[in-house]
Order: C-alpha cells, then structure tokens, then sequence
C-alpha cells in the first residue's frame, strides 16, 4: 500500500561538492543519487578519508562559484563572470582561498554503481520538505533561503501529509525510483553561511541545535533508479 504525502517542487544538482548548484526540472537517478551530483571536489592531500575534502566551511567563497553540467562536462561561472572548465585553472582560482595547498578530483569511474565513489554526503540523497522549511523560518524569525541546506529534493506536502519525521526506515517512490529514507540530516555550519552574501549568522544554527537537536531533512539512498521531474508526486510506501 502506498499513500501520496506531496511532490517534487525543486531538484537541484551539485556538480562540484561545496560549490552553488543547478536547479533542474528533471534528472535521472543513478544508484549513487541525482546524476551528475558532486562529480567534482577538492581536497587537502594532507589528510585522508571524508575529512580530506575541502568544503565552504574552511572556505566560504566556494559557495559563490556556481556549477553546471553542460554535455555530461563540469563548467562553472565565478562570481565575477568567468568560466572555468574543470581544470588547473579553476584549481588556482580557489587555492587563491587558502594557504593549504589543495587538489581537486573527479569521479568518472568505469562503473558508477558504488555510492563510496561519490564525495556524496552521508547518503545518495538529502531531501528537505516545504513544512520543516516554513518551521524553521518561524522560529529562526528571518526570512529562510533554503538553499542554505543544499537539499537535492525539495518536497511540497499535500494537505495533512506526514513529514519527514516519519519516513525513517521506510521508502518512497518518485515515478519508478524508490528510495530508502536511512537517517535526519545533522546540521553544521554551513547552514549558517548566506548563499547570497556568504554572511555567516550562528544563530540558525543555534536554533535547529535548541529546537531540532540539529536535525533538519533526511539522507536516503537508491533503492531503484529512474527518471524523476519536478511535478512528480510523492509516494509513501
């Protein structure tokens, strides 16, 4: 049995980790998230494992960069208006942020299929709902962009649909995709960095730490795959 709870209002792609995204009317799910999402990332070849890669909580100017795949290739337009390819140029451009020295990677291996390939985050897929976005808002008591939480789904509920605080452990269907909802999401910093100005406010932090135990959205991961599009309802299974 399955229950509509709403649909798809935003994708958004990530195709370099930290950098502003590309919203999408649709996109094809692989089995390690959205295609294309986080092709890119840099990193510190000093330090290893996840804490290797280099986000915009060490360098916030990241987020100003935004990135695009044109022709299954990574450009990506400076805050000034240059293009950069994925390339030593673009390397040079951000190590400008940083007196660490940093390297950059792509993931375009033979066989996509293993999520660990990704600089994805926890899982395949964060997705954050209209409800818990209107929430927060009233609580923080500024105006929300809500692209401080660099969600890959933005979910609109219908009427009195359940919200993400009762997906966990279980799956949703998007067109043919299902997805297993595994776990909150666990806020950092980086939501407290304006997408638009890179102004850091702590205090949205501070209030989804008093009021939500820092949890705000949910990871879930590929199930199934498939094509999704914005307008697409969401299914409860």
């Amino acid at each position: 049995m399955s229950v509509i709870i709403g649909e798809i209002s935003e994708i958004v792609r990530y195709p370099v980790k930290s950098f502003a995204g590309e919203r999408l009317e649709k996109c094809t799910i692989e089995a390690y998230g959205l295609y294309g999402d986080r092709f890119g990332a840099f990193f510190d070849p000093a330090k290893v494992g996840w804490e290797s890669y280099v986000t915009a909580r060490t360098i916030p100017q990241m987020l100003g960069y935004q990135a695009s795949l044109v022709e299954d290739q990574v450009l990506v337009k400076s805050p000034d208006g240059r293009t950069f390819a994925w390339n030593g140029q673009l390397l040079e451009e951000i190590q400008r942020y940083t007196r660490k020295t940093i390297s950059m990677t792509e993931y375009r291996a033979p066989n996509l299929e293993s999520p660990e390939l990704m600089s994805v985050d926890s899982a395949s897929i964060l997705i954050v709902t209209d409800t818990s976005l209107h929430k927060l808002e009233a609580i923080w008591n500024q105006p929300l962009n809500p692209r401080r939480f660099r969600a890959n789904l933005v979910v609109t509920l219908e009427g009195d649909g359940k919200d993400e605080s009762e997906w966990i452990g279980k799956r949703l269907r998007v067109g043919d995709s299902e997805l297993q909802v595994d776990s909150y999401c666990e806020r950092c910093a980086m939501i407290t960095i304006d997408p638009d100005t890179l102004e850091r406010d702590s205090t949205l932090l501070r209030k989804v730490n008093e009021e939500m135990n820092l949890q705000f959205g949910v990871y879930a991961s590929v199930v199934k795959g498939g094509p999704i599009q914005v307008g697409e309802k969401v299914y409860l299974l």
